[in-house]
């Protein structure tokens, strides 16, 4: 095997929801809080326009940075929801999220370079950098900063060799959101320093109790030539199995993504793309049911969590996700995230994300996108898990 294969893991969270249906396939009644995808079905409005897609021959290539309504529903979205403009060249669309951040790790960093992640950070940041030949450079953050970093963290993580930032407001795992405020002033660092800017904003939908979701290419001039924006489709709108991401930026940075795509995977599923230009231009109340539900099942379930001797957590802003600190539990032979993780899905069947995999070992990620019923379920076991350590 190469290097290159060698020197990455497998995707933690991919890695648990794997195991989670491997043991339903084998009749084992697993709960499952691992995933990081909507329970809720895709709305029919989307699914409608996909069907009449098909039915109009929408079954060839297209372009390969995507069809121009696709792009012009992006352009509209961006405008509306972000105060940005951009031109259809510069925007390419890629089979989700995280292909985006892929190929724009690919052509922006060169080996030796340094990116920025902010730990807690999502499982594939590091090592999507490592592949791009960069190191990562992690900046820790913790819940009495509400998991934020500061301006001054940010710009003491600098050196000559730092190229680029992964920027991820709300997050994943962590549900923090950076106010408007602390993202001018994040803004303004990586401008004076030149820094290239990824912007996450996949879960920008999904903030609660009033916060409000701040693009961080929008917080700064220079970040138009500096940062780019990524998004989808797949959460706000239930679509995960769709595959549709897109990414937003210089027209430069745009083009080689268009180049290395174009060796990759070509244009991205065809009939995908006509479901996700519906889902831009639908009807936006689909999404606030989603969102009020969400903020339900978090309250109900942070409820149940403050009665757990040896567990905490921190009210997330965002996302859908609590990231709960169980160190208080840790014993005899659970000595960290992954095997309390394992022996909860052993001899409770509950599949929770250790924390180990998004840079601190004290923390479980637990996903709260699913049934109040399951919810309630597998707290039932964590509970009695718990209480027998």
């Amino acid at each position: 095997m190469s290097r290159r294969i060698q020197s990455i893991e497998e995707s933690m969270t991919l890695a648990v929801s794997d195991k989670a249906r491997l043991l339903k396939r084998q009749g084992v009644n697993v709960v499952s809080l691992s995933a990081g995808e909507p329970d809720f079905d895709t709305p029919e409005f989307i699914k409608q326009a996909a069907v009449e897609a098909l039915r109009n021959g929408a079954t060839k290539y297209t372009d390969t940075t995507g069809i121009p309504e696709l792009k012009a529903a992006i352009r509209e979205k961006l405008a509306r929801d972000n105060a940005l403009d951009y031109k259809p060249e510069q925007i390419v669309v890629s089979c989700g999220a995280k292909h985006s951040i892929y190929n724009l790790l690919q052509v922006l960093v060169e080996p030796g370079d340094e990116v920025v992640v902010q730990a807690p950070y999502w499982t594939s940041y590091p090592d999507m950098v490592a592949l791009a030949g960069a190191k990562p450079v992690i900046v820790g953050t913790t819940e009495e900063t509400g998991f934020r970093m500061s301006a001054r963290q940010f710009e003491a993580a600098f050196t000559p060799r730092t190229r680029a930032f992964i920027y991820n407001s709300p997050s994943n795992p962590t549900g923090a959101v950076y106010p408007p405020e602390l993202v001018k002033e994040l803004a303004a660092v990586a401008a004076k320093r030149g820094i290239v800017v990824i912007s996450d904003e996949i879960y920008e939908a999904f903030t609660y109790d009033g916060a409000k979701h701040a693009s961080f290419v929008a917080a700064h001039p220079a970040m138009k030539e500096l940062g780019i924006v990524v998004n989808g489709v797949s959460k706000a709108y239930a679509m995960t199995g769709w595959r549709i991401g897109y990414a937003a930026g210089p027209a430069e940075v745009m083009k080689a993504c268009n180049k290395l795509q174009s060796q990759i995977t070509s244009n991205p599923t065809t009939v995908a793309q006509y479901a996700a230009t519906a889902a831009l231009r639908g009807d936006p109340t689909v999404v606030r049911g989603m969102i009020a539900e969400y903020q339900k099942r978090r309250d109900h379930l942070l409820g149940r969590v403050s009665k757990v001797k040896g567990m905490r957590c921190r009210r997330p802003d965002g996302a859908f996700y609590l990231f709960v600190n169980v160190a208080a539990q840790y014993r005899d032979r659970i000595r960290g995230s992954l095997a309390w993780s394992d022996a909860l899905l052993e001899r409770k069947s509950v599949a929770v994300v250790p924390g180990a995999g998004f840079g601190d070992d004290d923390y479980v990620r637990l996903s709260y996108a699913s049934s109040m019923a399951n919810l309630n379920e597998a707290f039932d076991r964590i509970e009695s898990f718990c209480a027998s350590l």
